[in-house]
């Protein structure tokens, strides 16, 4: 369960190993040497090797095999209102992360007022995926270090490890250090994340695990399998993976041709588009999807519903006329395209009117 970065290894130092190797007389190249490049390369690993988390295996293994049999339980033991209740609380949990946490706390992509923010924070509650600040930080360093050994969420390998293993193992101890460097002054300025971080655990037993569960026995009397094995097991089974595509749908629906995943026929969904390419090049726009799509998503839907009411402002984004100037801008001006891209953007949004999300216009 153990893994490491084996393509990393200083040339200079090689070269410096080998030439010591011919100079020293009376021995063979091929004796064994202490050498410079040897201690770099060990030292190299033991920074960027991840071990298993026994843990969180142990546990996902039990959780995938209650969830399977969730499955069954939800055809034979369980009532029409357990299922529209679990339903709910599975879309609940899939938005606290992918409206809450994903493009409002981590990536600003719009404002919330106090009682959204808060709606949001029980949302995050409810997919059981830690805390809305460990969650950003983690997702941070992800863009940061994307398609690189550092990448906590494996973007340079492919989709069983983003999804899977990168899940299920410890951070390096690199990871750690580079964890420990990411901005989070915005997040720690937030009263709700912060109220969240620190009752974390209470929040997750009493609105996780025990009201859910609790529920059905209590107000329509199902049975106690309907309640462990399909509202909390395959619920959390589903929100969980869910959420976790946010991290490895590049591998999914991404079209990168330098960079194809090696498990591609494992993946059973075939609708590709550039969308989460689109993402990680410029990620402040609200209605970039997770899952593939751009502007017709549920979350999108649901963050235009709140800035319809008020709860949600400053809705940034990227108009086809932004991104064919600064396109153009780059082409003259020979400066990086994201850069161009930004500052069309940026001045794009000043001239926009404050109902544009009622707009939905396509980027071609």
């Amino acid at each position: 369960m153990a893994d490491h970065n084996d393509n990393f290894v200083p040339s200079a130092n090689l070269e410096h190993s080998k030439a010591q190797q011919e100079n020293s007389s009376g021995t063979k190249p091929d004796d064994p040497q202490p050498t410079t490049g040897t201690a770099s390369v060990s030292s190299s690993s033991r920074d960027t090797k991840r071990e298993a988390s026994w843990p969180s295996v142990l546990f996902y293994i039990h959780l995938n095999i209650l969830g399977v049999y969730g499955i069954f339980v939800l055809f034979s033991h369980t009532s029409l209102i357990t299922c529209a209740f679990t339903s709910l609380l599975t879309l609940f949990g899939i938005l606290g992360v992918t409206a809450g946490a994903h493009r409002l706390w981590a990536h600003r992509t719009y404002e919330a007022t106090a009682l959204l923010r808060f709606t949001l924070m029980i949302f995050q509650t409810l997919a059981g995926q830690g805390s809305i600040y460990d969650w950003v930080r983690l997702h941070r360093l992800h863009h940061e270090k994307f398609r690189t050994v550092d990448d906590p969420y494996y973007s340079d390998k492919d989709f069983l490890h983003a999804q899977v293993f990168a899940n299920i193992r410890q951070l390096s101890p690199r990871q750690e250090q580079l964890l420990e460097k990411v901005d989070m002054s915005d997040i720690e300025s937030d009263g709700i994340v912060m109220f969240q971080r620190r009752f974390y655990w209470l929040l997750y037993i009493v609105l996780f695990v025990l009201l859910p569960i609790n529920a059905p026995l209590e107000y329509w009397g199902d049975t106690v399998q309907a309640a462990i094995f399909v509202v909390f097991s395959l619920r959390y089974l589903i929100v969980l993976n869910v959420a976790w595509l946010i991290n490895s749908a590049h591998f999914v629906w991404g079209l990168d041709k330098n960079h194809k995943q090696s498990d591609s026929n494992m993946v059973f969904v075939v609708t590709k588009s550039y969308w989460p390419q689109y993402h990680y090049l410029l990620p402040f726009d609200y209605q970039s999807g997770e899952f593939g799509n751009y502007g017709s998503g549920c979350t999108t839907a649901f963050i235009r519903i709140f800035a319809a009411i008020g709860q949600a402002t400053k809705l940034q984004t990227m108009t086809t006329e932004a991104v064919k100037r600064g396109l153009t801008m780059a082409v003259d001006s020979g400066k990086p395209i994201v850069e161009c891209l930004k500052q069309a953007g940026a001045e794009d949004m000043c001239n926009l009117k404050r109902e544009h999300y009622l707009q939905t216009e396509r980027l071609h």
